[in-house]
């Protein structure tokens, strides 16, 4: 049986010399030749450790698993251009989720229509009768969005697909009677997450269904019965939902398991434009509820999102982590529907945030998901400064790119005491640009100001407002982790209780780190800074 690292070998020289044939195979058009590179543009603004492709438009993480030592992402993708269009699977590899390497294209489109987002599992016990010699499947599950019937304004324009590999998910083969599951009349009818029920001995589908995810159950993939619905009258309706996960989940220091639900939504975010909301409670095997505490919460005010930041949306976990790892994983498209089309980078548009590990925490009587950069991340920090017991009393310039480079940067700090105070951080340079966030005590939020950050006037809703977010923890003490690359800064509070991200495009590189106080002098019992090397430590 050939290995993974030989296919992958065959796989880099077929993304190197072009996949145009399986275009043509498809029926899809050809991608253009590779953009030349703009020298300045990579320097400035290709991210440092952040996945992108090589070059043109990506959205949403699809098919995320984990097989044979390689965690797999798959990507919407447009090989002909650097906005949106006709959407493919592209498709990456990973030992660690940190470090990634760019594979062919995956799906293409098909006369059923664009290939949008979805899932895909290992089929360890072959249900799908799909494998055969001795060889595994990996199955995926994708919506098909035909863009006629949508130029149309039909209602059936999206429709359930399967695929299925033999290599490990670098190849697929397209179920012969696809759709597997119809279009019921519903306009949003999309993004379909899959994982194995193991109480239950069956899989498990998640999709969302314009104000509403919907449940189906499977034995073999192939065959789909619908089971329940949920959401038309909870949580966010302020746009579309889209992009459902579905999964349990252990909640910290208990025994108990609850089950949660992602559901991105576009627009209706808390900062504008696109975002991801979470529900919390039981599933019997039938009908999801919410907890009670948790829904007594939510219908008082909402403010169980993922990320209040405004670039963090679409985001799934990953299938088939070993339970000797035990890990919920994630990882999100690192921008927003506002202006995602229109930033300026020409040769490739989007990265992924971070991956992320997802924990639940009680808190008071309802629940919080927490999400903190994966630790294999911890494999290639360099440690440059070490400060503790610092008073903050006026502006102080905590680190230069003399020291560190702020490009490629990992900083954790801690404050004892925040009641009734605040501290900025502030990201500049020579050209005047500026990077400002923070935490108001008395307001008991965090805030991120990116309307001096750099270039903002490609689109009028980049910069038209400070993000805010409110403090999910009450505890007086303050943690924080601050991740730094080229165009983006990701903050995880309180071991990631509250979470934003943002991206940005300065004119230059930012040159100085430096924090002030907010109404009271405020002591920082420890901070450490960190570049995040090329390389993970030997």
């Amino acid at each position: 049986m050939t290995n993974l690292n030989q296919l992958i070998s065959l796989a880099a020289l077929l993304l190197i010399t072009g996949c145009n044939t399986g275009n043509q195979k498809n029926g899809s058009e050809n991608t253009q030749d590779p953009t030349v590179a703009n020298s300045s543009e990579e320097m400035l603004y290709r991210p440092n450790f952040h996945f992108t492709p090589q070059k043109n438009w990506m959205n949403d993480p699809n098919g995320m698993f984990f097989h044979n030592g390689y965690y797999h992402l798959y990507f919407q993708y447009h090989p002909g251009g650097n906005t949106w269009g006709p959407m493919h699977w592209g498709h990456a590899i990973s030992k660690d989720m940190i470090t990634w390497q760019e594979q062919p294209v995956a799906l293409y489109p098909d006369t059923l229509g664009y290939i949008f987002s979805g899932s895909a599992v290992v089929d360890h016990h072959n249900t799908s009768g799909f494998g055969k010699d001795g060889k595994t499947p990996v199955v995926a599950i994708f919506t098909n969005h035909d863009p006629q019937k949508a130029s149309d304004k039909k209602t059936d324009v999206e429709t359930q697909g399967i695929a299925y590999s033999l290599d490990e998910g670098l190849t697929w083969t397209k179920y012969a009677e696809n759709p597997v599951i119809e279009n019921p009349g519903i306009r949003d009818f999309r993004d379909p997450k899959v994982r194995w029920d193991d109480q239950r001995k069956r899989w498990l589908m998640v999709l969302a269904a314009q104000n509403k995810t919907m449940f189906y159950v499977s034995g073999d993939l192939k065959k789909w019965e619908f089971l329940s619905d949920f959401g038309a009258d909870k949580g966010s309706h302020a746009g579309v939902w889209e992009c459902p996960d579905f999964f349990p989940i252990r909640v910290e220091g208990t025994s108990q398991t609850k089950w949660v639900l992602l559901v991105s939504i576009n627009p209706g975010a808390p900062n504008g434009g696109s975002g991801t909301q979470y529900f919390v409670g039981d599933f019997d095997g039938t009908h999801f509820t919410p907890d009670a505490g948790f829904d007594r919460h939510l219908s008082e005010k909402h403010d169980y999102w993922l990320d209040f930041g405004r670039d963090n949306y679409a985001g799934v976990t990953w299938s088939d982590i070993p339970g000797s790892d035990g890990r919920r994983l994630f990882i999100g498209w690192m921008s927003n529907w506002d202006y995602a089309n229109q930033v300026p980078t020409e040769t490739w548009r989007s990265a992924s945030t971070i991956a992320r590990e997802l924990k639940l925490h009680e808190n008071a009587d309802s629940y919080v998901l927490s999400s903190v950069p994966v630790k294999e991340l911890n494999n290639y920090l360099e440690q440059k400064l070490k400060k503790e017991k610092i008073t903050i009393t006026e502006n102080t310039e905590l680190t230069n790119s003399k020291s560190v480079d702020l490009t490629r940067t990992h900083i954790s700090f801690g404050i004892g005491d925040s009641k009734n105070k605040g501290f900025v951080f502030t990201l500049s340079n020579a050209s005047g640009d500026t990077l400002r966030f923070g935490y108001d005590g008395t307001a008991n939020d965090f805030h991120i100001n990116r309307k001096q950050s750099g270039h903002h006037n490609f689109s009028d809703r980049f910069a038209d407002r400070i993000s805010t977010a409110p403090r999910s923890s009450k505890a007086g003490s303050l943690t924080g982790t601050i991740l730094l690359d080229k165009t983006s800064v990701e903050l995880f509070y309180d071991n990631g209780r509250t979470v934003m991200t943002e991206i940005f495009f300065p004119t230059s590189p930012f040159e100085t780190l430096s924090v002030e106080n907010i109404n009271e002098n405020i002591l920082i019992d420890f901070i450490e800074v960190s570049q995040i090397g090329h390389n993970k430590k030997q």
